[in-house]
């Protein structure tokens, strides 16, 4: 393992735990749209049945199953426990129009046609896109605080770092190829452009968070948000 794969892993967690410190200290869910929360977690429960099969290392493992138990655990308080802070009127996003499109991705495009090599592909085109309704939430109500932004800078950092990796890997391992997850990192960084620019000039300056009026993801929102 590299270190930007190890970066990557990092901020990944990182962001789980602000979120979790977000919602456990403010007793509140406000700010966080349920349903990318809800495609994390299908993201995460399908591309990781492979542990069942599959031994790779302990720290492999010991990630997947913090990621799905974690993952699992802020659908429960979002859904439960802190369901009366949860402002459904801003999280229109329509989640099939992601949940279709990848596994269509997935049936076409897989490396191989098994059942795990499915839902793997599934995963990596659905993570890829599982921001979407976040970021069309902040659109919605204009602005966020400032430990929700941190919570989406970091995951974005991780995906970020993730590229790099790729391109590391790519230059120091003669047949390392990974197609799916190199278009569907590209794409996933590329959703972040308009907020790494408002946290880049605003919140590291400590002024207030606000996004543009549309970004182009807030456009494509808008177009396919239900009815509130």
């Amino acid at each position: 393992m590299n270190l930007f794969r190890l970066g990557g892993d990092v901020m990944h967690l990182a962001s789980i735990f602000i979120l979790l410190l977000k919602i456990r200290q403010s007793r509140s869910c406000a700010g966080i749209s349920f349903k990318t929360q809800l495609l994390y977690l299908i993201v995460f429960a399908s591309r990781y049945l492979d542990m069942f099969f599959t031994f790779h290392s302990g720290y492999n493992s010991c990630m997947k199953i913090f990621f799905i138990a974690s993952s699992t655990y802020v659908v429960y308080l979002m859904a439960g426990k802190f369901h009366a802070t949860y402002d459904a009127t801003f999280d229109t996003f329509r989640i099939e129009y992601l949940l279709v499109p990848a596994a269509v991705l997935a049936l076409i495009f897989p490396y191989k046609y098994s059942v795990l090599e499915i839902l793997w592909a599934f995963s990596i085109w659905l993570e890829s896109v599982a921001i979407l309704p976040q970021l069309f939430m902040l659109q919605r109500t204009g602005e966020a605080d400032t430990i929700t932004t941190h919570y989406i800078f970091a995951l974005g950092a991780y995906r970020g770092l993730y590229l790099v990796n790729w391109i590391y890997r790519y230059i120091t391992e003669p047949r390392y190829s990974d197609w799916i997850a190199w278009v569907a990192g590209l794409l996933q960084t590329a959703l972040y452009s308009d907020f790494f620019y408002v946290y880049y000039t605003r919140v590291l300056k400590g002024r207030k968070f606000e996004l543009p009026r549309y970004g182009w993801w807030g456009w494509w929102g808008f177009m396919t948000q239900t009815n509130a």
